[in-house]
């Protein structure tokens, strides 16, 4: 009789246990719990996002291991075409040429969209500019306006950050700002991420760069984001297009996902998933 007391209490406990904890993510094919590694890289836009989303995917799925850099959406895409990772993060589509080198090299780039994304632009508090034009931004950026007087700021050289060209953001940035055929200014300063231009830019008053809108919320007042045509980055804006600067971020996968990829692309888009983007101070998807 102790002893099935015994093993009563251990049942007991141990779906009291679960019930606190959650449960894991069961494979749709086969009913048991995931297991595997998935390697993911790209976008230093989506990776603070992405690490979220795989701590978090971890926690209930304690068989699944997942490995998260970044490094710029060229340097995902181009691993991707090696066949070193599952996903490639991206804030900008695959190149036409991108897309060849994959399929020469046996990839099928399979594209999902995984948020939406404004693209803020920052300045120090201390300037007094609030608003620009697309207009305005493309002539800053291609070095023909270096002077905030021009613009209605004060008498100081403008000091021009951009991310580098390894970045998604910078390629984003340049066709619909610099213009596709146009060059950045040399004098622009080349930043590896997006928390390098918050950076400088708290510390620089002459200073203006652009990034990803959730690097901009979470920056706080340490910096200032313009308007764009009278328009401010959010989510609203940015779901209804409104704010010029609006994209889609992107996974890339080698075919369509299966297995625990498509078991981890499906919860990204599910409500948990979406859940993280508004936390990172992006667009969720409209579910």
């Amino acid at each position: 009789m102790k002893k099935w007391i015994a093993l009563a209490l251990t049942a007991a406990l141990a779906v009291a246990l679960v019930g606190c904890g959650g449960k894991a993510t069961k494979d749709s094919g086969t009913g048991s719990e995931l297991t595997g590694a998935i390697n993911v890289e790209g976008s230093d836009t989506i990776v603070n996002m992405g690490q979220a989303w795989a701590e978090e995917f971890g926690n209930v799925n304690p068989g699944v291991m997942i490995s998260v850099k970044g490094g710029g959406s060229g340097t995902g895409i181009a691993a991707l075409i090696n066949g070193t990772v599952d996903f490639a993060n991206a804030s900008r589509e695959m190149k036409a040429e991108e897309i060849s080198q994959a399929k020469a090299a046996g990839v099928d780039p399979v594209e999902t969209v995984i948020a939406k994304d404004g693209i803020s632009i920052v300045v120090n508090p201390a300037n007094q500019v609030a608003d620009l034009t697309v207009e305005q931004l493309g002539k800053i950026y291609r070095g023909e306006i270096t002077n905030w007087k021009d613009v209605g700021g004060a008498d100081k050289a403008i000091v021009l950050l951009s991310r580098d060209s390894s970045s998604g953001t910078y390629e984003f940035f340049k066709e619909a700002v610099v213009g596709k055929d146009a060059e950045y200014a040399k004098a622009a300063k080349l930043l590896a991420s997006n928390q390098a231009i918050v950076d400088e830019v708290k510390g620089n008053v002459a200073a203006i760069g652009y990034v990803g809108l959730g690097y901009a919320q979470n920056a706080g007042p340490a910096i200032k984001e313009v308007t764009v045509e009278g328009v401010a980055p959010s989510v609203d804006s940015v779901l209804d297009a409104s704010y010029p600067l609006s994209r889609d971020l992107y996974m890339y996968s080698n075919g369509k996902p299966a297995g625990v990829m498509q078991a981890y692309i499906e919860w990204i888009l599910g409500a948990d998933g979406q859940k993280i983007v508004a936390d990172q101070g992006f667009v969720p998807l409209p579910q």
